[in-house]
């Protein structure tokens, strides 16, 4: 676990991409392949690999109260620290520094995040992470805690560990890419490149598959610059992007974090209805009558494993269809788009299913014809439209010149950035990621954050600016004196208790700075209620999205 941490810190110490990849694949190369497998998997910042659904089961809030007990720290210089890091790692390892400890190995971390998947009661699992802390050196706690929350935050992703398992084993990263995306496990991947079987690697269905994913665009123009071809253009719905496994009568369905979704019942007996075994790629979204429903409507059916009757009829779904990624024994990736959409309309063309619907497709051979779809789709209540080539493969989890999405927020607002707080990755040093707040009464009153939307010279330029203008430094966090002004776009409001607003803006992002409005003139947070009560009422076939016209005049 010592070689690990110092790994990790090296890795979170600098921003180049060819030096973490270096440091990551000099890390297997000098562990044992079973301890490299263990690392592998702790390096994307979980504790199991990602195909295996178990969970640990333990919250922030025992976490905290566990090295409370064990650091002998006092509540203030818990909440000292917390506030200065923002991490319940970094914070743990401020708490312990200077503790004696014999230290750990990966294999007892890795044992005891298999004793606690397998443990039901919190006092067992205490226990069980109380004993391995205790053992563990402050900078293993660390890195124990932040595998154990989900948040490693090194800058490092899950293809740069793909690259240096190439690196460190010498094989292809083409080859490793793929036996990663079948997989389903770094760490079965690193084992397969180390024994130099990555070419025997097999698919396995009710292994999600990472999703595809498409590149914005800002309009028909520059789709068309990057893909002067004909593009088949499918609607962008407001929904949950999901993958469907099925073989027999056994089906699985997928969220695009890989998540299995067990919120909407009612699609299991349609999708078990069609023939042969299958992958396809969807969305599911809220319907009523022959429109899609806003996500807002849908959310109210999230987090609900067995809803009941009256809410399955309240709010009703379809999976609307538009990949299909494996049939029958054969994985389609490498097959066109075309071929693929083909396959699917004839294995959906054999059911009458109301729950499943076929993506509509409609090929624009200019941009004229594209521009024409995206206005069509608008007026239909979506978000917009998403071009792809007809020649395209399917690659998971890349953003490439193949997809295209274009689409146009719901609204805008103005507002005021009452806090920001320290990037990660490349942006690690900056501050970077803003809160923002709209005006009740005297008040502000925070309704989201965003981090994307300006140019790294504009977060450097503020990143000095709000250095010298913070009201109170909590370490990653400050509170500055609320004189920005930014327009923020956003696809729709959500109610929620975690903003003192009452409400939260989904998908947030900058669009640009307005040194043109004081503070005083920001919007309301009468405009936001206003908006909110707008977007769950609005007739989603009356060719009109809330405050379309305002943002199409800026």
């Amino acid at each position: 676990m010592h070689r690990f941490t110092q790994t990790c810190n090296a890795v979170a110490a600098t921003a180049k991409k060819t030096e973490k990849i270096r440091l990551v694949s000099g890390l297997f190369q000098t562990l044992p392949v079973e301890d490299a497998v263990r690392a592998a998997i702790f390096l994307t910042g979980r504790p199991f690999p990602r195909w295996d659904e178990r969970v640990l089961g333990i919250g922030g809030m025992l976490l905290a109260r566990l090295l409370g007990e064990i650091s002998g720290k006092s509540d203030e210089a818990m909440s000292g620290a917390y506030r200065q890091h923002g991490d319940l790692g970094e914070m743990a390892e401020e708490l312990l520094a200077g503790r004696s400890a014999p230290g750990v190995s990966l294999a007892e971390v890795a044992e005891c995040f298999n004793e606690l998947a397998a443990l039901r009661g919190q006092s067992g699992k205490s226990e069980l992470v109380c004993k391995l802390l205790v053992r563990a050196q402050p900078a293993e706690v660390k890195y124990i805690v932040k595998v154990m929350t989900g948040d490693l935050r090194i800058g490092l992703r899950e293809s740069l560990v793909e690259e240096a398992v190439a690196w460190a084993y010498e094989r292809p990263i083409a080859a490793v890419r793929r036996a990663n995306m079948l997989l389903g496990d770094i760490g079965e991947t690193l084992r397969c490149a180390f024994r130099n079987e990555l070419e025997t690697v097999r698919f396995r269905l009710f292994h999600p598959i990472d999703f595809m994913l498409a590149t914005p665009a800002e309009n028909a123009a520059e789709i068309f610059k990057n893909a002067p071809e004909a593009m088949v253009v499918e609607e962008k719905y407001d929904g949950i992007r999901a993958q469907a496994h099925k073989r027999g009568s056994r089906v699985k369905i997928f969220s695009r974090t890989l998540d299995e979704v067990v919120e909407f019942p009612e699609l299991s007996e349609p999708l078990a209805a069609l023939p042969g075994e299958y992958i396809v790629d969807g969305e599911i979204l809220a319907w009523h009558g022959d429109q899609p429903l806003p996500f807002t409507q849908l959310q109210k059916r999230l987090g609900r494993k067995r809803p009941n009757l009256a809410l399955v009829q309240e709010i009703p779904v379809k999976f609307v269809l538009f990949d299909l990624l494996y049939h029958n024994g054969e994985l389609l990736l490498d097959a066109p788009l075309s071929e693929r959409r083909r396959q699917l309309k004839q294995i959906l063309s054999s059911t009458q299913a109301g729950e499943l619907r076929l993506a509509p497709e409609r090929v624009c051979e200019t941009r004229e014809a594209l521009e024409d779809a995206f206005r069509v789709a608008l007026s239909a209540g979506h978000e917009g439209i998403v071009a792809k080539a007809p020649d395209s493969l399917y690659t998971p989890g890349r953003r490439g010149r193949f997809w295209f999405k274009l689409k146009e927020p719901f609204a805008t607002l103005d507002v005021v950035v009452t806090a920001v707080e320290y990037g990660h990755g490349k942006r690690l040093g900056v501050l970077s990621d803003y809160t923002f707040a709209v005006r009740g009464g005297d008040r502000l009153l925070n309704i989201g954050k965003a981090y994307s939307g300006l140019t790294d010279a504009e977060i450097r330029e503020f990143t000095d600016y709000f250095l010298t203008h913070t009201l109170e430094d909590r370490g990653f966090r400050r509170i500055v004196e609320p004189k920005v002004v930014l327009e923020v776009a956003f696809n729709n409001i959500q109610r929620s208790s975690r903003h003192e607003s009452g409400f939260a803006l989904r998908f947030p992002r900058i669009l640009r700075l307005r040194p043109d409005k004081t503070p005083e003139q920001i919007d309301t947070l009468d405009r936001v209620a206003q908006l909110y009560a707008k977007q769950v009422t609005l007739p989603r076939s009356s060719g009109l999205t809330p405050e379309r016209d305002r943002v199409m005049e800026r």
